[in-house]
């Protein structure tokens, strides 16, 4: 699914236009980021939580010359489904 359908299923869903429901998941977006930003972590219940961990440094290699090459490390999104959100995919 992509973004523009996302937005189309929403409007659809909660019965508002697309620039509504395209403002409401731009701000969701924005919220998230900063919360994870801010404190690292955020949880909904029901849905899941989201979380920054660190990734160390390591050595990878180049697939196109098989070269060694070091990969920083850096911060990165995780997210844990919620056993609501579990139970419904299954």
């Amino acid at each position: 699914m992509t973004k523009a359908e996302l937005i189309s299923v929403i409007a659809e869903e909660a019965g508002i236009t697309k620039a509504s429901a395209s403002k409401a998941l731009a701000s969701y977006v924005g919220v998230v980021a900063r919360e994870l930003k801010k404190n690292g972590k955020l949880g909904l219940v029901g849905f899941g939580t989201f979380s920054v961990v660190k990734r160390k440094a390591r050595e990878g290699r180049n697939p196109q010359t098989g070269k060694a090459i070091k990969i920083p490390a850096k911060k990165v999104v995780k997210f844990k489904p919620g056993k609501e959100l579990s139970d419904k995919v299954k």
